[in-house]
């Protein structure tokens, strides 16, 4: 919009991710298992973006404030992705195991389970710290998934694949206006290898899904977020005032069947 930008929030983003798990299942397309844990993991996945968030940071060179995938390395993120998981694990240990796999994925390239989209998180070179957050997370998940039963095991890969498909879903609509665009594979069950989602937009925020995956016929999802002036800013302060005070927003778009 002219001379304004709508600005998501990561935990905004986390929130949409839910919304799209908590709808998904129908006849073609298996819902996950066990429904409350996994859509809690998705609701709440990026929730280690919280502390950065009361606290944004601006580019000091360019005076624009910081995307989530330009935002330098700092040691309080880090500890934030971390607290996320324990946090969680204190609720819901197998929402935990998803938030945490999930984490660490993205910087494995999301364990190979997307061929489309992929490459905007396949980071190379990783810093020590983030090589050894993954040490750490990854020892924790397979010590967390010996202790589940056989049933909570089988079915965690394809409950993390769909959580990698809603994560992809979120930033399809978070980050530009939908567009013609497909996943691949989406699990359409468990124990098989999923196949090709299309989305097409056919008009002001609706899009159409093939096959369509989630239980109502036509599902109206929300996102929040603010609406900034289009501008520089001289310091973190100055653009922590103009985001704080900037007026929230829901979008709403409605999906459908192709």
């Amino acid at each position: 919009m002219d001379g304004e930008t709508l600005v998501v929030g990561q935990t905004d983003h986390s929130r949409l991710v839910g919304q799209l798990a908590a709808h998904w299942g129908n006849a073609e397309v298996a819902r996950p298992e066990p429904w409350e844990s996994v859509v809690r993991a998705a609701v709440y996945h990026d929730y280690g973006w919280l502390s950065y968030e009361a606290s944004p940071l601006v580019d000091a060179e360019s005076g624009d404030p910081y995307r989530f995938l330009g935002l330098p390395l700092e040691q309080r993120q880090l500890e934030s992705y971390q607290w996320c998981i324990d946090w969680m694990a204190k609720i819901d240990l197998y929402s935990a195991l998803i938030i945490s796999r999930h984490r660490t994925g993205l910087w494995k390239a999301r364990y190979g389970s997307m061929q489309h989209p992929r490459g905007k998180y396949d980071l190379h070179k990783l810093d020590p710290r983030i090589v050894r957050l993954i040490e750490r997370n990854e020892a924790w998940q397979e010590e967390t998934l010996k202790s589940l039963d056989e049933r909570a095991r089988e079915s965690f890969p394809a409950n993390y694949r769909m959580m990698q498909v809603w994560d992809l879903l979120g930033l399809y609509f978070c980050c530009q206006e939908p567009y013609e665009d497909y996943i691949d594979p989406v699990p359409t069950g468990f124990g098989v290898e999923g196949r090709r989602m299309t989305m097409r937009p056919i008009g002001e925020r609706k899009v159409r899904f093939d096959p369509y995956p989630f239980a109502e016929p036509r599902l109206r999802i929300q996102l929040s977020c603010k609406r900034l002036p289009e501008r520089k800013y001289a310091s973190a302060a100055e653009f922590r005032q103009v985001y704080f005070r900037a007026p929230n927003e829901l979008v709403e778009y409605e999906l459908l069947a192709a």
